[in-house]
C-alpha cells in the first residue's frame, strides 16, 4: 500500500532537488505551525471551560442587602437546611480588598455598606430551589444565586472561542490543502517534458503520480514536524515553567494526555491529507493532458 514511500534511486533521480528544495515545506511548517497552537489554545479553553463548571456546579451564593443584621439567620437556616453540604460567611474583611482592587482607596471605606454574602456548597442531587425557599423565609429579600449562572456568559463565551478555534484549524488545513495543489501543479508543469518521456516508453499516470506524491509526502512530513516542534518550543515558553497549560487556577489539567496526542498526531495527519490531495490533483492534471 506504501510501496511508492521507498522510491528506488532511479526514480529520485526522475525529479531533481532536494528534500527542502522548493517553498512547499516552509509553507507546510509555517501553517502547520500555526495550526498546532491554534489547536492547543482551543483544546485548553474547552478543558478550562469544563473545569470551572465542573467547580462551580453545585455552589451558590446567598447576598443579603443588610448584611450585619441579618447575616446570623441566613446562616442559621442554612446549616439546618437538607442536601446543604458546606456553608462559609464570606467575611467583610474579603470583600473590602476585592472592593479597594475594583474601586482603590474609597472600596476600603469603613463607612461603605456591603451586603452579607454567603458562599453555599449543595450536595448532588440536592434541591437548590428548596434551599432558597428556606433562606428566604428566614430573610426576606435574601438573593439565591447559581454561580454557574453568573459565570454564564464566560463559559459561552469561551465555548465559542473554542469552536472558533477549530473552524481556524479547518480553514488552515483547506489553505495548506490548496498550496499543495500549486506546488503539485507547479512541478507537473516544471518537469512536463520528464513525463512525456515516462509516457512514452510506457508508464502509467499512477506510476507517475507516485513520484510526485512521494516527493510531496516528504516535503509535507519535514515541514510539518518543524512546525510542530516550533509551535511546541512556543507553547512552553508561554507557559513558562509555571504549568500553565497543565495545572491552572481550578486544579485540573488544561491540556490532558488525550489532548497532547491529538496535537503531536496533526503534522502525520497533514502529511496524510497533502499525499491524498497531491495524489488526486496530479492525476486529474495528467488526465486532462492527454
Amino acid at each position: 500500500m506504501f510501496d511508492w514511500i521507498n522510491a528506488t534511486p532511479a526514480e529520485r533521480r526522475l525529479l531533481p532537488g532536494g528534500r527542502l528544495s522548493g517553498p512547499t515545506p516552509y509553507v507546510i511548517a509555517i501553517m502547520m505551525f500555526v495550526m498546532v497552537v491554534i489547536a492547543a489554545a482551543g483544546l485548553a479553553l474547552a478543558n478550562a471551560g469544563a473545569l470551572v463548571a465542573a467547580g462551580v456546579e453545585n455552589r451558590y451564593s446567598v447576598q443579603i442587602a443588610d448584611g450585619a443584621a441579618k447575616t446570623p439567620a441566613a446562616l442559621q437556616a442554612l446549616r439546618g437546611a437538607p442536601g446543604v453540604a458546606s456553608v462559609r460567611p464570606v467575611p467583610v474583611k474579603e470583600m473590602r480588598d476585592t472592593l479597594e482592587r475594583w474601586l482603590g482607596p474609597e472600596g476600603a471605606k469603613a463607612d461603605l455598606p456591603l451586603p452579607g454574602m454567603i458562599d453555599v456548597d449543595l450536595k448532588p442531587g440536592s434541591s437548590p430551589a428548596a434551599v432558597a425557599r428556606l433562606v428566604e423565609a428566614a430573610v426576606p429579600g435574601a438573593r439565591f444565586v447559581a454561580h454557574e449562572a453568573m459565570l454564564g456568559p464566560v463559559l459561552r463565551a469561551m465555548r465559542a472561542l473554542y469552536w472558533l478555534a477549530f473552524a481556524l484549524v479547518a480553514l488552515i488545513a483547506l489553505a495548506t490543502a490548496a498550496a499543495v495543489v500549486l506546488a503539485a501543479r507547479g512541478a507537473l508543469d516544471t518537469n512536463r517534458g520528464t513525463i512525456e518521456v515516462m509516457h512514452g516508453i510506457g508508464a502509467t499516470d499512477d506510476q507517475v503520480a507516485r513520484l510526485f506524491q512521494r516527493k510531496i509526502a516528504l516535503d509535507s512530513l519535514t515541514g510539518g514536524l518543524a512546525g510542530a516542534a516550533a509551535a511546541a518550543v512556543v507553547l512552553l515558553l508561554v507557559a513558562g515553567g509555571r504549568g500553565v497549560w497543565f495545572d491552572d487556577f481550578t486544579g485540573g489539567a488544561l491540556l490532558n494526555m488525550g489532548d497532547l496526542v491529538f496535537l503531536a498526531a496533526l503534522p502525520l495527519l497533514g502529511t496524510a491529507l497533502a499525499t491524498l490531495v497531491a495524489r488526486m490533483a496530479v492525476l486529474r492534471a495528467l488526465r486532462a493532458s492527454l
